[in-house]
């Protein structure tokens, strides 16, 4: 099985072109904020757009519940598709989807800029922003009965693509919905980086290595977090394998108490205790 990613950052408008994507690279299945598509079906999973807040939906999107991830999975191996599609914020991201369903990582990363104008992606961003209006790429019969918002609104459109592949048409026509998540309605939440930082430091205490200070940096375009940390360490201990420990505590503690995603975290020892 080839798994094809499709990339770009939050509303650039990637679930409003997957279809379009597919289509190009001949892709059978479609992963997409939690569900497995083909064609104009749900056939497994629960949305993102379904989950109250969006840590939820991230944590939907990334198949952490084992159950959702399970259901998932049993229908890819009945399927056993030739080639898969995965819609991500970031490469990191469709990596680790593949990873939670067992898959191939992605042989080939296609970015949205490459099948839209950076004037669409402005739009579908200000459309995003304004509205809080989202994409599900199947029809409006098949959401109803799986999402429980309060709007749900047919979107039938002609895709035209920057450059379809030879043989294949430049317009493609498709039915899919829009949808205002819950978290949308409610209004924003954020986790400040003072939050991030002191989670961080709590999950760096070690009889070895101590007194942290954490930096936290994030990317702009997929939102993942790099966090930089300076710690002290205790004299005539091997601090490696210390420190690696480290290294997947504040990842794993991090993802699983925020549902952000952590790229890197880098730890450098500035103190020697004796």
């Amino acid at each position: 099985m080839e798994v094809i990613a499709f990339v770009g950052p939050s509303g650039s408008g990637k679930s409003h072109r997957a279809h379009a994507v597919a289509y190009d690279y001949q892709a059978d299945l479609i992963i997409d904020d939690g569900l497995l598509i083909k064609g104009s079906r749900i056939l497994a999973g629960v949305s993102a757009k379904e989950q109250p807040t969006r840590v939820g939906a991230i944590k939907t999107a990334l198949f952490s519940d084992p159950r959702h991830a399970e259901e998932v999975k049993a229908q890819i191996r009945a399927l056993a598709p030739s080639r898969l599609l995965i819609i991500s914020t970031s490469p990191e991201m469709a990596c680790k989807i593949a990873e939670q369903l067992e898959l191939p990582p992605p042989s080939l990363f296609v970015d949205i800029t490459e099948v839209a104008t950076p004037h669409e992606i402005a739009r579908a961003q200000q459309i995003r922003r304004q509205l809080g209006k989202h994409v599900i790429p199947v029809p409006t019969v098949e959401v109803k009965s799986r999402f429980k918002g309060n709007f749900i609104e047919p979107l039938k459109t002609f895709l035209r693509r920057r450059s379809a592949l030879p043989g294949r048409p430049k317009t493609l026509w498709v039915e899919q919905t829009l949808v205002r998540p819950t978290f949308n309605l409610l209004g924003h939440f954020y986790i400040s980086d003072k939050v991030i930082e002191q989670l961080a430091a709590y999950l760096v205490g070690d009889g070895v290595i101590s007194h942290p200070k954490v930096e936290v940096g994030t990317d702009n375009t997929s939102g993942n977090l790099t966090l930089n940390i300076e710690v002290a360490a205790r004299y005539g201990v091997p601090w490696r394998p210390y420190l690696e420990a480290i290294q997947l505590r504040v990842k794993e503690g991090l993802e699983n108490m925020t549902g952000l995603t952590v790229k890197a975290v880098n730890i450098t020892v500035k103190h020697v205790l004796l």
